[in-house]
């Protein structure tokens, strides 16, 4: 049976965690940083400086070693503790792509950014005509005159404006399977051909996410990523890891939650009785606390197959589908306990409560997480 007792190393680096962000005394300033739609800066720097930022960057590019359940632990933790949602410093995932599959120039342009608390590349991969469907992504790589080419249309770009790269998929336009036709590409975001727009959403807004249009982009040979015609594949690899990162906000978001609404149910009276002496008050608390629970724990066996190289596919789809769902009935049920207060901006809740909101539909879409495991749980039925 697998144990998540956490070891004392775990224990202790979590517990320089609190102590950092109780010492930042970061939440007024967060405020501020939402209000203006302006990436929290200073607060990164204290994490970053914490060392925060190296924690799964191999010790050889300048990091500190730290396995996939521990890096897990970590990221749920500063979610839990109010860290905004898209803003932590460790860049996990750039980190598990670039190790996985890039060259070694890669590995050192973009871990020493990651040092840094600084996104290497924003993900170019979601197209108007292609979110669920990957296949229909239509962004092509040609070469001409002895140049390679590249012009598409990216959107959903979080980090546009921060990132000075982008993992660009595009089609190679050599196969008639478009499942053996992408390419992964890194593309500099400071040349030329390079137009951006900005969408107006409605939830994490401490970070900015884009429009980008790709005319005539110039890279070369060597920015490919992984093996030509591979990259669809290599994609599905990401969002395996992308899945598994994005569930600990939706863990650490929900906890985030809670512990503010059980501590507000303690202390708000109503009909001379503190709310939290009611029975359906009760009852919502002790739900939340059940669910919280079950994604922790789908969540952490999730991350020990993968630093044990067992295969999440079906688990990274599984846990996706069921903490974006149970997160956000967490947080709901948080904001309802703490009735007219929760839904004001002074109350940290309504941005969780907007920003969990994406959690269901980025990196695959709850609907899309059914057919993706689904059809993997048949199949594995099939040949026992």
């Amino acid at each position: 049976m697998i144990s998540f007792q956490k070891t004392e190393e775990q224990e202790l680096l979590l517990e320089s965690l609190r102590e950092v962000y109780k010492r930042g005394n970061f939440e007024d300033y967060f405020k501020e940083c939402e209000k203006n739609h302006q990436f929290p800066e200073k607060a990164a720097k204290v994490m970053v400086d914490a060392g925060f930022a190296k924690l799964g960057i191999p010790e050889e590019y300048g990091g500190t070693a730290c396995d996939d359940l521990t890096n897990v632990m970590v990221h749920e933790e500063a979610f839990a503790l109010g860290w905004p949602s898209m803003c932590w410093v460790n860049q996990y995932l750039a980190v598990d792509d670039i190790l996985a599959f890039g060259n070694e120039k890669q590995k050192q342009a973009c871990l020493k950014l990651g040092l840094q608390g600084i996104k290497p590349f924003t993900f170019g991969f979601t197209e108007p005509q292609a979110g669920s469907d990957n296949s229909a992504m239509a962004a092509k790589v040609e070469r001409k005159d002895g140049k390679v080419i590249i012009n598409g249309h990216k959107t959903f770009n979080s980090w546009g404006n921060r990132s000075p790269n982008m993992l660009c998929i595009v089609r190679e336009h050599k196969n008639p399977n478009p499942y053996k036709d992408f390419s992964m590409y890194l593309l500099s975001l400071k040349q030329p051909g390079i137009q951006m727009e900005k969408l107006d959403k409605i939830g994490n807004l401490m970070v900015q996410t884009f429009e980008v249009y790709l005319k005539d982009c110039e890279v070369q040979e060597s920015d490919l990523v992984g093996e030509a015609g591979k990259g669809f594949y290599q994609l599905m690899k990401n969002f395996e890891a992308e899945r598994l990162i994005g569930c600990t906000a939706n863990v650490g978001m929900a906890r985030c939650a809670y512990n503010e609404a059980v501590k507000y149910a303690g202390v708000r009276e109503q009909f001379g009785k503190t709310i939290g002496t009611f029975q359906l008050i009760q009852e919502k608390i002790v739900d939340m606390k059940i669910k919280i629970e079950n994604m922790q724990n789908m969540l952490y066996k999730a991350a020990w197959k993968k630093q044990n190289g067992i295969s999440i596919m079906i688990d990274s789809s599984l846990v996706k589908r069921y903490t974006g769902q149970a997160a956000f009935q967490v947080i709901d049920d948080a904001m309802q306990i703490m009735g007219g207060i929760g839904y004001t901006n002074d109350c940290r809740v309504s941005r969780l409560w907007r920003d969990q909101r994406v959690y269901r539909i980025m990196a695959g879409t709850e609907e899309i997480m059914v057919h993706t495991a689904g059809r993997a749980l048949i199949k594995e039925a099939q040949k026992g």
